[in-house]
């Protein structure tokens, strides 16, 4: 990943700035904490961050010039290190983090910061989670740990609670859909696109917009059918597989925000821009029921990836849906 990219995101620029002005003043954290949902860079901000902190320039960090900033960006840099999930698991081994460990323990290369940033860090294991602690609590000098997670993490709080927290957020409406609409100005309208994906620009970049509308209608009517019990799981299950089970999983993680937020104040949201047009009757299960659905449909979403075979797994996740549309 090029970390140039981050100064693409105009939504970004905030963050960027407020990092840029800890190196100048000397206070660069030595642990950092990125969340932010899927779709708004978190992962371009943090090969920025590692970039400007191993920048060999004074000022215009990351300058992309320099031999480090040359080195980053061919993969090759000596204290760039980056995990995450490896192909077909569904945690970060505990090995993982011990190679990790290893390679920070040791001095610079170029005499430098050490920078290691590691991806979905909800997924590290306990035993893994317990040995990133021990860094965190007795960091080697000029290290940086950057951890990007979800703001639903799961984290340990002994490491949150060490880590600088700095949360992204969607830009405005407007500024979204004019980033958009620079970037592929053939879609007429990306207003549909942008409330499945919550608001996030990158996310909604890569849905299908001409199928959004249809989509919609046809999940709603999913949900109709199984809290009526009108729908058999496993037919259901394996249409959603044969037609892009993870845009459904968006659909019903943001459906299930919306109905969470309105029966907890009414708080109003980027996913509850549009209307509701379903049933009165779908407002009203369980608050702990919905949440145990959100938590599942999240889980398998992240672990779609992976061999998880997902017939059953989306059979399961509408099981669990059916009890909580009947609460």
């Amino acid at each position: 990943m090029d970390f140039l990219s981050a100064d693409s995101l105009p939504w970004l620029s905030d963050a960027q700035r407020r990092l840029r002005d800890t190196r100048l003043a000397g206070r660069l954290p030595q642990s950092m904490l990125l969340l932010s949902v899927p779709g708004l860079g978190a992962e371009q901000l943090a090969y920025w961050a590692a970039a400007m902190a191993l920048c060999e320039s004074q000022s215009a960090a990351p300058c992309g010039v320099c031999a480090s900033c040359v080195l980053l960006r061919a993969d090759s840099h000596p204290d760039a290190h980056f995990v995450r999930v490896l192909e077909d698991a569904q945690q970060i081994k505990v090995d993982q983090i011990r190679h990790l460990i290893e390679a920070l323990s040791l001095s610079s290369y170029r005499g430098g910061h050490k920078v290691a940033v590691v991806e979905n860090a909800e997924a590290l294991n306990a035993n893994g989670a317990n040995a990133f602690l021990k860094t965190l609590e007795e960091p080697t000098a000029r290290t940086l740990l950057i951890l990007i997670a979800k703001p639903s993490h799961r984290l340990p709080a002994t490491i949150a609670s060490r880590c600088l927290k700095l949360v992204l957020r969607p830009p405005s409406k407007p500024a979204a859909v004019a980033w958009l609409t620079k970037r592929d100005a053939g879609v007429e309208q990306w207003d549909a696109a942008l409330a499945l994906a919550g608001g996030a620009p990158l996310l909604a970049l890569e849905l299908p917009g001409a199928g959004i509308a249809r989509l919609d209608q046809d999940m709603r009517h999913s949900l109709e059918l199984l809290r009526d019990n009108a729908v058999d799981v496993t037919v259901l299950a394996e249409a959603w597989v044969k037609s892009d089970s993870t845009l459904r999983l968006i659909w019903l993680e943001n459906w299930i925000t919306r109905r969470l937020r309105a029966q907890l104040g009414g708080v109003t949201s980027v996913q509850s821009a549009e209307p509701v047009r379903l049933s009165a009757a779908l407002l009203k299960p369980k608050i702990r029921a919905l949440f145990e659905l959100l938590d599942a449909s999240r889980e398998l979403r992240r672990l779609a990836a992976t061999g998880l075979n997902q017939q059953l797994a989306l059979e399961a996740l509408l099981l669990g849906g059916r009890a909580a549309l009947a609460n």
